[in-house]
């Protein structure tokens, strides 16, 4: 193992530095250590917007601790503790960061030879980004599963750009960002022009998307954010086999109430025990 990290996540984050010159920027992250380096790792990858310390990555957190396995948990660049700012983030910024988060701690840290991806919304789309990438490099043999909920693949594409109104394409052309109401505070969302153009370099529901491992999504019918339709178009670009779906009638966006969360947990100990 190359670094030695205090098993104990709820002390400040570790950190590493991502880029160069003025693309560097200071990425934290949280790595609990195994009691069991026989059990894979759990890698959390959040949403768009959402930092290392909410509701399902500290239960996934939980959960890793009770199961005796790793868990690796960061914030992408303008998220959380880590530095850069939101504005400059795109989906090809923020899976080169989780790359190399998973890369510092290394193959050989225990447990981290095979590893379950938990991606959340946009979390989906880095981690199903991240497996194209391990599968290149000839590591996607480390991959033991998928937990993707709320999943929002392409969601830039799919889900803003045909939407954009007259407005919003001109104050994208103009200010290089577009503002939208939020559900969840008083702050609007933000989207860049950068995001949406570097969005369409990192389309996944193009083609069959070859994961090599068993996937399971949560996806809830009441989500105002990721239609469940979404999560249906997913499918089909993923393999039949090793693929399941729990469709939840009232679930949200979040899918973070206490009964959600034992359905991520539930589906994390189908993969762990398959």
């Amino acid at each position: 193992m190359r670094v030695r990290i205090c098993p104990v996540s709820n002390l400040e984050p570790h950190r590493i530095t991502v880029g160069n010159g003025a693309e560097s920027r200071s990425i934290a992250y949280h790595l609990r250590l195994p009691s069991d380096a026989a059990k894979s790792a759990l890698v959390w990858l959040g949403g768009y917007g959402s930092d290392m310390s909410g509701t399902k990555a500290l239960e996934l957190d939980r959960y890793a601790e009770a199961l005796g396995a790793a868990c690796l948990r960061h914030d992408y660049s303008g998220h959380g503790a880590s530095g850069g700012a939101f504005r400059d983030g795109t989906i090809s910024r923020w899976v080169e960061e989780s790359l190399a988060v998973l890369d510092h701690v290394g193959r050989d840290a225990p447990g981290f030879n095979r590893l379950v991806l938990v991606g959340s919304s946009m979390g989906a789309w880095i981690a199903l980004r991240m497996v194209e990438e391990l599968r290149k490099r000839g590591e996607g043999g480390r991959l033991a599963g998928l937990v993707l909920i709320a999943p929002a693949p392409d969601f830039t594409l799919d889900l803003i750009e045909p939407h954009l109104t007259e407005d919003d394409r001109a104050a994208l052309a103009d200010c290089g960002f577009m503002e939208e109401a939020s559900l969840y505070g008083s702050d609007p969302v933000i989207y860049t022009a950068g995001l949406i153009e570097d969005g369409r370099k990192n389309r996944v529901m193009a083609g069959i998307i070859e994961t090599g491992c068993p996937v399971h999504i949560l996806q809830g019918m009441a989500d105002p954010d990721v239609p469940y339709a979404h999560a249906l178009k997913l499918m089909e670009h993923l393999p039949a086999d090793d693929l399941v779906m729990t469709l939840i009638a009232d679930g949200d966006h979040r899918l973070s109430r206490p009964e959600d969360l034992e359905r991520m947990r539930a589906a994390l100990e189908g993969l762990l025990l398959d």
